[in-house]
């Protein structure tokens, strides 16, 4: 691996733990907040639209340190993201809260109210996005 793409990721990586405090933040505030105000499901939707913004502005912070090079290395960060997000998801969801796979697929299943795929894919692309608005690429 070249040292420019080592440094990128390594960059990417440290935003990508900002955005998992924050979400993890966020989520304990849903649970404990929102959760019994409207049910988990509506909790857990508009949590993701939340999150979904908060992602959004912390890559817009973060963009230009990023330093990528390219649209391909901002959506390399974004894929590095989602793979590290789906991969936190599961440890947490399974080995630290100890919920059921159908529990934790739940947030995935559009067609039972999980959009869980949608925060997902607007992290797939918040960095090229956000690249495009502060004109990096």
């Amino acid at each position: 691996m070249t040292k420019d793409l080592s440094g990128l990721l390594r960059r990417g990586l440290i935003v990508w733990f900002l955005i998992i405090l924050a979400e993890s933040v966020h989520g304990v505030l849903r649970t404990m907040l929102l959760e019994p105000l409207i049910g988990d499901l509506s909790a857990r939707q508009i949590g993701v639209v939340i999150g979904t913004a908060m992602i959004l502005a912390i890559t817009f912070m973060f963009v230009r340190w990023l330093k990528a090079n390219s649209g391909c290395q901002f959506l390399l960060i974004g894929l590095m993201w989602v793979v590290l997000t789906v991969g936190f998801e599961i440890l947490l969801g399974r080995y630290v809260m100890s919920l059921s796979w159908e529990r934790i697929l739940s947030d995935y299943d559009v067609a039972n109210g999980g959009l869980m795929l949608f925060g997902l894919l607007a992290m797939l692309f918040a960095p090229w996005i956000m690249a495009k608005l502060v004109d990096e690429i």
